[in-house]
C-alpha cells in the first residue's frame, strides 16, 4: 500500500472464484493486500503528474515543462463517465467524513461508481476560475503561447500534437464533480480483490482539498489533509469490496476536480 501526495473506475480484471463451498472469505481486516513485484502506476499517476508539472510550468512560465505535461497528459486514454446517485442520510454521510465507513456489503456483478454530496446544487461560497483541470489540448495550447515566437519550439509543439494520440496506456476513467466551497462527496468505488486498484484526485487549484480513502469497513486506505487538491493512492485489494472516498472541500471557493481510477 502506497500514498503519494501529488502537487500529481473500475478494476478491469476479474476475480477468478476458486470453488471451495467449506470456506469464507474474511473480510474482517484492512482491505489491502500484497501488491505484485513489478506492479507500475498506470494512468490515474501519469494524469496525475501531468496536472502537477503543467501547474509548475505554468508557474515558471516555462513552456517546455508545459509541454512535457501535455505529452504526459496526452499518452492516456481517458473515459469520461457520469456516476450513479449515492443514496446517503446525514448520519452515513458523516460517518465516512470522519473515516468510518457504513455497514459493509457484497460487491454486486454489475457494480458501478457512485457519488453522493451534501452540496444542495448551488455553489457555495466563490464559483471558483476554472471549470476542470486543464486537458493535453488545453496544455498543449499553453506551451504554444509560453513560446511565443520561438518558431523551433512551436515546432515541436506541433510535432507532439500529432503523435499525443499514439502509444496511449489505456485502463483511465474519470468522473468530473464541482464542489462548492464547505462541501463534501462521497465517492462508492468498487475493486475487484487481487487486481492492483489506483485512485487520484485531481482539482483545478480553486480551492483546496482534504480527502480520505476508506475500505468497507471503515480502515484508512489513504488519508491526506496537507494543503493541496491532488492525491494519489494505489494499493491491492484483499478481495472484492467497496472503498469509500470521501472529498471535503476546505476552501473558500468551488474546486472542479476530476476522480480517475484505473
Amino acid at each position: 500500500m502506497t500514498l503519494k501526495s501529488l502537487s500529481a473506475a473500475l478494476a478491469t480484471t476479474a476475480l477468478v472464484a476458486l470453488a471451495l463451498p467449506a470456506l469464507a472469505q474474511d473480510k474482517s481486516g484492512t482491505n489491502a493486500g500484497v501488491t505484485a513485484e513489478g506492479a507500475a502506476p498506470g494512468g490515474a499517476s501519469t494524469m496525475g503528474l501531468a496536472q502537477d508539472l503543467y501547474a509548475l510550468g505554468v508557474a515558471q512560465g516555462d513552456a517546455v515543462t508545459v509541454l512535457a505535461a501535455a505529452k504526459l497528459a496526452a499518452s492516456v486514454a481517458v473515459e469520461t463517465k457520469t456516476p450513479a446517485a449515492l443514496e446517503l442520510s446525514a448520519e452515513e454521510m458523516a460517518a465516512i467524513a470522519s473515516k468510518t465507513a457504513p455497514k459493509g456489503r457484497e460487491m454486486p456483478a454489475e457494480a458501478t461508481v457512485s457519488l453522493a454530496s451534501t452540496s444542495s446544487g448551488g455553489d457555495a461560497g466563490e464559483e471558483g476560475a476554472a471549470e476542470a483541470p486543464p486537458t493535453a489540448d488545453v496544455m498543449f495550447a499553453k506551451a504554444k503561447e509560453l513560446a511565443a515566437d520561438d518558431e523551433a519550439l512551436i515546432g515541436l509543439i506541433e510535432d507532439a500534437m500529432a503523435e499525443g494520440s499514439r502509444g496511449r496506456i489505456g485502463g483511465g476513467v474519470e468522473w468530473l464533480s464541482r464542489l462548492p466551497a464547505g462541501q463534501t462527496d462521497v465517492w462508492e468505488i468498487p475493486f475487484y480483490g487481487n487486481s492492483y486498484a489506483e485512485v487520484a484526485i485531481v482539482g483545478d487549484g480553486d480551492a483546496n482539498l482534504d480527502v480520505a480513502v476508506t475500505d468497507e469497513n471503515g480502515n484508512v486506505i489513504c488519508y491526506d489533509v496537507s494543503w493541496s487538491d491532488k492525491l494519489y493512492c494505489d494499493w491491492t485489494p484483499a478481495w472484492d469490496g467497496y472503498f469509500y472516498v470521501t472529498v471535503q472541500n476546505m476552501g473558500g471557493s468551488r474546486n472542479s476536480y476530476y476522480l480517475m481510477t484505473n
